[in-house]
Order: C-alpha cells, then sequence, then structure tokens
C-alpha cells in the first residue's frame, strides 16, 4: 500500500480491540452505524484467523480494514476505481473491477472484497479473475448487504441470497467455509427506521441513532441474539462468507 505511513482510520476504528463504526459523521452516516458496526464485529473475528501473507483488498476506497489486517499480514495491495474528484493517495493501482485484474496468477494469500460485490455487473467474471491471481490455499474474505436500500447509484446493481454466494463463489472454484448472515429482523427494522428518520428535520438524525443503540442493547442480551439468529436466516441486513482456493 502507497503510503502507509500517512493512513488513518475512516469507515472503522479499532477501539480496546474491537472494530467498530466510525461515529464521526464524514465517515460513517449516523443512520448506517449498526449496520458498519455488523460489518466490523464479522472482519473483527475473522481476520486473526484467516488473513496472512500478501493481501488484496479490491474496491478498498481509503482501506478502512488496513488496522485490523495489518497484524497478520506481510504486505498489502490496494486496488479500487480511479476517483473523480479526490486522488486516493493510498492505492498501488487504479482499474475497472468489470475488467480482468491486472495481476499475475497465484500471487496473493489473502483477499478482501468488502461491500463491493453487489456493484459489479459480471460477478462471475470477478471471482473467477479472483481465484486466479490468488495461490492455492488463499483465503477470501467478503462482505455484501441484502436488506438494504440502493447506494452509489447507478452502478448498484445485485442483492445476492446465501445460495447464490455460494454458487457463485464455488463456480470460480473456491471452497466455502462459511457464510453467516450480519444481522436480522430486528437490525433490518433498525436500518430502516435510522434512514427513514433520517430525513426528519431537527430531531431526525438523533432519533436513528437512538433507535440503533436500542436494537444493538437488545440484540447484545441473550433473548435478542436468538432472536437476531433465528430471523436472520430469512431477514438477514447482510451477509459475511469466508472461503479457500482449494490444494
Amino acid at each position: 500500500m502507497k503510503n502507509r505511513n500517512s493512513w488513518q482510520p475512516t469507515k472503522f476504528i479499532l477501539k480496546q480491540g474491537v472494530l467498530r463504526a466510525n461515529r464521526n459523521e464524514h465517515y460513517v452516516r449516523s443512520s448506517s452505524r449498526l449496520l458498519v458496526d455488523l460489518i466490523g464485529r464479522f472482519y473483527g473475528a475473522k481476520l486473526p484467523e484467516h488473513a496472512r501473507g500478501e493481501l488484496l483488498d479490491l474496491g478498498c476506497g481509503h482501506v478502512p480494514l488496513f488496522e485490523a489486517y495489518r497484524p497478520f499480514i506481510s504486505d498489502n495491495c490496494c486496488v479500487d476505481w480511479e476517483g473523480t474528484l479526490h486522488k486516493n493517495e493510498f492505492l498501488d493501482q487504479t482499474q475497472d473491477l468489470n475488467e480482468p485484474l491486472q495481476f499475475e496468477s497465484n500471487r496473493f494469500d489473502t483477499l478482501i472484497l468488502s461491500d463491493v460485490l453487489e456493484h459489479i455487473r459480471e460477478p462471475s467474471q470477478l471471482l473467477q479473475e479472483m481465484h486466479r491471481v490468488c495461490r492455492k490455499d488463499a483465503t477470501l474474505i467478503m462482505n455484501v448487504p441484502f436488506f438494504y436500500w440502493l447506494h452509489e447509484e447507478p452502478n448498484d446493481y445485485f442483492r445476492y441470497t446465501r445460495h447464490a454466494l455460494v454458487y457463485l463463489v464455488e463456480k470460480a472454484g473456491f471452497e466455502v467455509i462459511r457464510v453467516e448472515p450480519l444481522g436480522g429482523a430486528p437490525e433490518v427494522l433498525a436500518d430502516f427506521c435510522a434512514k427513514i428518520l433520517r430525513g426528519i428535520p431537527v430531531i431526525g438524525k438523533g432519533a436513528g441513532v437512538l433507535v440503533q443503540r436500542l436494537v444493538w442493547a437488545f440484540i447484545s442480551t441473550g433473548t435478542g441474539k436468538k432472536v437476531s439468529e433465528k430471523t436472520g436466516r430469512v431477514f438477514p441486513l447482510a451477509y459475511g462468507l469466508v472461503a479457500r482456493k482449494p490444494n
């Protein structure tokens, strides 16, 4: 990664060993804190277990996961679309991820694809390219939204069920280790309400934050956790997936 010494946290912050959403509105909208907290919890659990060697971070933006995976890897390569308004000083390479990846085969040990696949016109092509550029026994760690509003339009193309994710990832040649819902019905309702409330003048933003806090407190209880896990099978807010390239 270029200019790693000038890197600063953006979307995620690592606080007392917990990866969570940045509370600065400049980096994470207040109405999306709950989802970003869930995504952070997923990567906070999976990166120590699976990240290693040379890591390819695709669609990385300003590399928000860098602090979380840095202790476990030897190097990271950052790739994203070329920004038209602000130059991204951390990118090693800019390219359209709908096109073949500009890397030699069998290079990377870990692949990160965070909040990207829904923006790819030909997802099978990208996954096959990712399979090509990683070494045998490499690990893919990724997440996608499911019950979530349209964003970054017009480049928002798909929402994937767990069955579609498994199909696409296995079709590309990976072996799926785990697919898990990130949130269930309580989290879906909180995210929906927070985004609707945000449009209400004066009180809307604060009300949305309160709703998310109350739901987080609920799902932190034994009963709330059970409700979230049970409903997450059919009402997931998002999905996290871990896969590997077989030997």
